[in-house]
């Protein structure tokens, strides 16, 4: 049986910040017995898998490292309306795709969660790296109790 509520992770955790979002919920699992009725999933790098991740959902989180002009280690709450991508795409690979193109074709295909909310995280630095960076593995914490205040509310 597939949860109403899923929490996404996107990123990569071999270039350092990019894969804060994988630490996130990785701690999150660690805590699963706390939060039922949610699956915690690392998506990756998303692509049009995720259209399979929003099927019969409720509710979905989405948690990415997020260039958004703020100080490194910045947590911001969005919902889809408040997003406007600026990726450039440069439509060589398959597992390429804009996020907000994957709500939109879930949406047609009446498979889009009802709540749909992004969690971004200003990275300090995206290189080929296999931790994050001093700054965001101090927040680990921090970011944790914000998405599970955002599931039990």
């Amino acid at each position: 049986m597939i949860n109403k509520t899923v929490v996404l992770a996107l990123g990569n955790p071999l270039m350092c910040d990019e894969g804060i979002a994988i630490e996130i919920v990785e701690a999150l699992t660690a805590d699963a017995g706390l939060l039922e009725g949610v699956d915690f999933i690392d998506a990756g790098c998303g692509g049009m898998t995720l259209l399979h991740y929003f099927e019969e959902r409720d509710k979905a989180i989405i948690i990415d490292c997020a260039f958004m002009e703020t100080e490194p280690g910045t947590i911001k709450r969005f919902v889809p309306d408040d997003v406007t991508s600026v990726k450039k795409l440069s439509h060589h690979s398959l597992h390429e795709v804009d996020i907000l193109n994957v709500i939109k074709l879930a949406d047609q295909m009446g498979s889009c969660p009802g709540e749909i909310v992004f969690y971004g995280i200003e990275p300090k630095s995206v290189e080929q790296q296999q931790n994050l960076t001093d700054l965001l593995q101090g927040k680990l914490g921090e970011y944790v109790e914000i998405i599970k205040q955002e599931l039990v509310s």
